[in-house]
């Protein structure tokens, strides 16, 4: 099963190394890693996503737990969470199909970030499934190159 985990971890140099240790070490896989500094420059907010079942995430997260500069853990996946990932794909623009393209585009409230006369980079931002959808549908035309962020994600806020 997928989950989703966020991490605060101080922004030091080789902490992120230690992250990714811990997975390559134990024969994890990480499917998705995105990190940035937070308001607070000193530190930075880590997303994964990574697959296994209840007792490999506790594990995980135990060991993510463990490591000096690691702050706070949380698997998003259990709570009711927003998660967004941003695409750019350079998909085939001809004569015939730059229409077609355009309209796509619009569906799924993309927008175009680069033309060249044979070609349009394009920018889709959206849950994953939606990231999915429209590589899905762009394959047929052609593309050229796809360039992904990977998952971000965030707890949603308490409603009451």
């Amino acid at each position: 099963m997928k989950h989703t985990i966020s991490v605060l971890l101080q922004n030091k140099p080789g902490v992120l190394s230690r992250v990714t240790g811990l997975f390559s070490g134990r024969g994890f896989n990480i499917q998705s890693l995105s990190v940035a500094e937070t308001l607070d420059e000193g530190i930075s907010s880590l997303t994964l996503v990574t697959a296994g079942d209840d007792n490999i995430i506790e594990q995980i997260t135990k060991q993510l737990h463990k490591l000096i500069d690691v702050i706070k853990v949380i698997d998003v996946s259990e709570t009711d969470f927003v998660e967004r990932e941003m695409v750019i794909i350079r998909v085939n623009a001809e004569s015939h199909t730059r229409a077609e393209v355009l309209r796509i585009i619009d569906i799924f409230r993309g927008k175009v970030v680069d033309v060249s006369p044979k070609s349009y980079a394009v920018e889709i931002t959206g849950s994953v499934s939606k990231v999915k959808a429209v590589i899905d549908i762009l394959k047929p035309i052609g593309i050229q190159e796809i360039v992904r962020t990977g998952t971000i994600a965030m707890a949603r806020a308490k409603k009451s």
